[in-house]
């Protein structure tokens, strides 16, 4: 997967990232904190994790679907794939 190993910089700062606010939300119900700044944290991740998500989709269909020079086989199975990933996500 080149796509990804071009971008694994990026993308690992963007994981490390969303580590984070997992942290700081853990921290904020282990300190009891007030139930609006949980929530704020809580869609924060959610928000990064969507991003992250969207950034790994395209790059899956630009690479594995849409590239010039595909066959019909790799392209088919890169849909599957794409596909089979957003089903999940959206359960």
């Amino acid at each position: 997967m080149s796509h990804i190993t071009e971008h694994k910089d990026a993308l690992l700062k963007r994981v490390r990232r969303i580590g984070g606010q997992v942290q700081a939300l853990e921290r904020a119900l282990d300190d009891d904190a007030d139930c609006s700044k949980t929530l704020h944290l809580a869609a924060a991740i959610r928000g990064a994790v969507n991003g992250l998500m969207d950034e790994l989709i395209e790059a899956h269909a630009r690479e594995h679907v849409a590239r010039p020079g595909l066959s019909d086989k790799e392209r088919n199975q890169g849909l599957d794939e794409v596909l089979e990933a957003i089903r999940r996500y959206s359960k």
